[in-house]
């Protein structure tokens, strides 16, 4: 579907419902709060369905939209959401019934009735501002600040090879609505808790390298959560220590999760598929950001993750 279809077709609905996806990043919450917000200037009902995960970070953003209890929806719309095994827990009886997905993931299984998916935007939150423009909704700066945080964060303030000059372009259009640009990633980036700097220190003094130092591996285990007092909040962003050593072409962190499970995350240079590694698990994502969540032991789902990297970087 084309952008100007997708809004013809919000215009004529209502009652929304928006999903973000399991543990949920700046990109989605973001993303569904200007959507949401949007929407509300042109007299839609829509709320953001209640993700668990949401942490500290960015409550303030998806707070103040979620669903309260006995709220009647008519349609389910997902941002960010490539698939449905990424829908958040509780929210498995969604499945097959969601009216409209909005994403830009190129991995996007085309589970939802419409679909608009655009692989070349940095984040969905570009996609979200093309959007509202489209349906002739004045941004806020409410909504700017929301795009704003959105984009920050898929693109690593602006450093990810992601980064386009349309991203630029866009953040510049949202920074002239007054937001302090400047705080917003001064808090998103610069600003860490004591927990984090002491779990960095952890993962710092432990990491791992393989394949001639070009694979770097972060493992995150509860125990260094325990330690540190850390909690997801403290994790954010956590992939890119790996990723950002002089030499490495693949950086893998492995955090190890509830009910026996890891979470992977996986940045790559140019080169190598990162969506292609982490497909392999189910997962999925980026050229050069994936991830996936595999059910084993840390040492397993390491042992495993270096076997298929040999085959992809043979």
């Amino acid at each position: 579907m084309t952008l100007s279809e997708i809004a013809a077709w919000l215009i004529e609905n209502d009652r929304y419902l928006i999903m973000t996806h399991r543990r949920p990043d700046g990109d989605t919450l973001a993303s569904a709060a200007a959507l949401a917000l949007g929407l509300k200037a042109l007299g839609k009902t829509v709320y953001l369905y209640p993700n668990a995960e949401i942490t500290e970070r960015f409550q303030d953003i998806a707070g103040p939209h979620l669903m309260p209890e006995g709220y009647a929806f008519d349609h389910v719309v997902t941002v960010d959401t490539a698939s449905e095994d990424m829908f958040p827990a509780g929210a498995e009886h969604l499945a097959g019934r969601v009216s409209l997905s909005i994403d830009h993931h190129p991995s996007n299984t085309q589970y939802a009735r419409l679909t608009y998916v655009d692989a070349d935007c940095a984040a969905c939150s570009e996609i979200i501002y093309a959007l509202l423009q489209t349906l002739g909704v004045a941004i806020t700066q409410e909504m700017a600040l929301a795009l704003y945080v959105a984009l920050a964060t898929d693109t690593g303030c602006f450093c990810y090879a992601n980064t386009t000059a349309e991203t630029h372009r866009i953040a510049a259009a949202l920074m002239e609505t007054g937001i302090d640009a400047g705080e917003v990633n001064r808090l998103l980036f610069r600003s860490k808790t004591r927990a984090r700097v002491l779990l960095e220190g952890l993962i710092l003094s432990s990491l791992e390298f393989y394949f001639d130092d070009t694979v770097c591996i972060v493992t995150i285990t509860q125990d260094m959560l325990s330690r540190t007092r850390a909690t997801d909040n403290d994790t954010d962003d956590i992939a890119s220590i790996s990723s950002g050593i002089d030499g490495v072409r693949v950086g893998i962190t492995i955090r190890e999760i509830e009910n026996g499970a890891c979470k992977v995350s996986v940045r790559t240079t140019p080169d190598v598929d990162a969506n292609a590694l982490c497909a392999r698990f189910g997962g999925g994502g980026h050229t050069m950001a994936a991830g996936c969540t595999i059910i084993a032991p840390i040492e397993d789902v390491r042992r495993n993750l270096l076997d298929e990297l040999s085959k992809l970087l043979t």
